[in-house]
């Protein structure tokens, strides 16, 4: 991993090639003004290697991933903690927590399931220009 990276920063794991995806992490971004979140697809190198170092499959990008220090967050867990990162209204989602992952993870698959179907997707992963681009890890 980049050494420009600060130890323990939050990294957002995503699908490279899918729209909703791309969509969540320019969702992200902007709403990030201390710029703490970095951001990898889970089909880089950087994107598997962590996967790899977690435990993690290798072969599956039907998940957000949000690797913090030692902590993984995976589904409906790291949409619920970068919400909480994010803080302001955002952090209203952290009482979800307390839904049982079980219940949390069925809806969160519904919507990775079809998410190419009704969000399409692109040929390869396209890093932002700019500051947001500064945080792709390669």
């Amino acid at each position: 991993m980049e050494s420009s990276v600060p130890e323990d920063a939050p990294i957002v794991l995503f699908d490279g090639v899918c729209n909703l995806c791309n969509g969540f992490v320019q969702f992200i971004a902007p709403r990030d003004d201390e710029e703490r979140f970095y951001f990898a697809s889970l089909q880089s190198e950087v994107g598997q290697e962590l996967l790899e170092e977690h435990g993690l499959p290798t072969e599956e990008f039907d998940s957000i991933v949000l690797v913090e220090g030692e902590s993984v967050y995976v589904k409906s867990g790291a949409v619920i903690r970068i919400a909480t990162i994010l803080g302001g209204v955002y952090r209203l989602l952290s009482p979800t927590r307390y839904v049982p992952r079980v219940v949390r993870d069925a809806v969160y698959d519904l919507v990775a399931t079809n998410r190419y179907r009704v969000f399409g997707k692109k040929d390869r992963c396209e890093i932002p220009e700019g500051d947001v681009g500064a945080r792709f890890l390669e």
